[in-house]
């Protein structure tokens, strides 16, 4: 069977006073029989290679064995590398209003947000705070300096009850790019 190459992206990796190296990161993912598994700047971000299908069921076993090598729970969103360069062609707002954002930020979600969880969100929406929703992905653009905004990781999945990491949207194209075949 045909591997898929896929990407974690993790919660809590060296962010809150854990620091995790890049090997100690890997090993997890190797031990789970994943091939060509690299990591992607020191904040989470783990490509790797293997035949199993299920991301959900990927998602749990990521899951169980980084809190055995780690230590604590660190929560993981799966997506092909296809699906990863949809995240970085989408346009989530106007090209003018992107360009002239001061921050932009893509959120990765396990499942689909529906209609409550969607309004939600846009009741979160500040003069300086948008958002978007294209299936398991959350947009967010804030036109000032994100210090400035009183939206936070923690702030949003207390508003909509669920799991989430977020990635800058420059990170997600540069790995985007670093995914596509040679």
């Amino acid at each position: 069977m045909a591997t898929v190459r896929y990407v974690a992206f993790l919660r809590a990796i060296n962010v809150g006073g854990r620091t995790v190296t890049m090997a100690a990161l890997k090993r997890p993912f190797e031990q789970l029989g994943f091939q060509d598994v690299e990591t992607f700047i020191a904040s989470g971000n783990v490509m790797f290679r293997t035949a199993r299908r299920s991301t959900a069921r990927l998602e749990a076993q990521i899951e169980d064995a980084l809190r055995t090598a780690l230590g604590y729970d660190v929560p993981a969103f799966i997506r092909t590398d296809q699906e990863v360069a949809a995240v970085a062609r989408h346009q989530p707002f106007p090209a003018a209003a992107m360009r002239a954002a001061q921050s932009l930020n893509v959120g990765f979600v396990a499942q689909p947000i529906d209609g409550p969880t969607r309004s939600a969100l846009m009741a979160l929406t500040t003069d300086i705070d948008t958002f978007h929703v294209d299936g398991r992905e959350i947009y967010w653009m804030c036109r000032k300096r994100q210090s400035d905004s009183k939206i936070s990781n923690v702030v949003l999945e207390r508003a909509l009850r669920i799991r989430s990491t977020f990635r800058g949207l420059n990170t997600v194209v540069r790995l985007a790019d670093r995914l596509k075949p040679a």
